[in-house]
């Protein structure tokens, strides 16, 4: 936890697609402390006809580069939540050369309950967590 959605145009490759994982799971474990095997991943490829990110009045353009990146976490501060946008930017300009115009972050946030990772159980709730 947490989970992260990350819906893209289609067409980028395998390489492409895990460099983006990859460095997005290297910002989430500086900017939120979650351990290296704290990721959980899925990608959704869509036709471009199928997403519609404009810029809520920002004035900014979009590419088909473009990146809407969902996570659904525990409750985190209002700084670890800026230092993720900032080092995902980082991250993923670095590694996969996507511009910061194309970071879309949505933070969904739930608790203890909320989460099984498998077995039947919630095992934040259990104490194995």
């Amino acid at each position: 936890m947490p989970l992260i959605r990350f819906d893209v145009i289609e067409g980028r490759d395998k390489e492409s697609l895990r460099n983006l994982l990859d460095a997005s799971h290297r910002a989430m474990v500086k900017a939120f402390g979650v351990p290296e095997r704290d990721r959980y991943q899925i990608v959704h490829q869509h036709p471009a006809h199928e997403l519609i990110i404009e810029d809520t009045g920002l004035g900014f353009e979009r590419s088909e580069n473009v990146v809407i990146i969902s996570v659904t976490s525990k409750q985190r501060t209002e700084e670890q939540k800026q230092n993720l946008y900032k080092l995902l930017v980082q991250e993923l300009g670095e590694s996969c050369g996507i511009e910061p115009n194309d970071i879309m972050v949505s933070i969904v946030t739930n608790g203890d309950a909320d989460w099984s990772f498998g077995f039947g159980e919630a095992q934040f709730l259990t104490g194995k967590l």
